[in-house]
């Protein structure tokens, strides 16, 4: 039986143009900063909330643009799917990892990609930016 996770997720951008990935501590893949919605939430609110706990990051929802809904099999789960909303924001100052997570990265988009990036960032995300 498969399950489907809804999750909202945010593409942040720095000055350079790169895209901040982060791992969560043991996993392999990279992924865009987000998680689960709670329910009754909406997926504005739940990424709000994600990006406060994992990078103390405070967004206005005005600062965070849709990019689109995707679905892709989740990374690091077994017979799980994600249908993420996806949304894109200017990064306004620099982040450290926090909560669940172990690793930050920054992706510089127009560079061949690294081998352990997520499948939905990989195959679905990127492609729409």
């Amino acid at each position: 039986m498969t399950t489907t996770l809804h999750i909202a997720a945010a593409c942040l951008f720095d000055e350079q143009g790169r895209l901040l990935l982060v791992r969560k501590r043991n996993t392999r893949f990279f992924m865009l900063p987000g998680g689960k919605r709670e329910p009754g939430e909406d997926s504005l609110s739940a990424l709000r909330r994600e990006l406060i706990e994992e990078l103390q990051l405070q967004l206005d929802a005005s600062a965070l643009q849709p990019l689109g809904q995707f679905q892709a099999p989740a990374a690091n789960e077994v017979d799980t799917w994600v249908q993420a909303d996806i949304y894109r924001a200017a990064l306004p100052h620099a982040v450290q990892p926090a909560a669940e997570l172990e690793e930050l990265r920054w992706l510089d988009t127009t560079l061949p990609l690294p081998d352990d990036l997520a499948p939905l960032l990989r195959e679905q995300v990127l492609p729409a930016l």
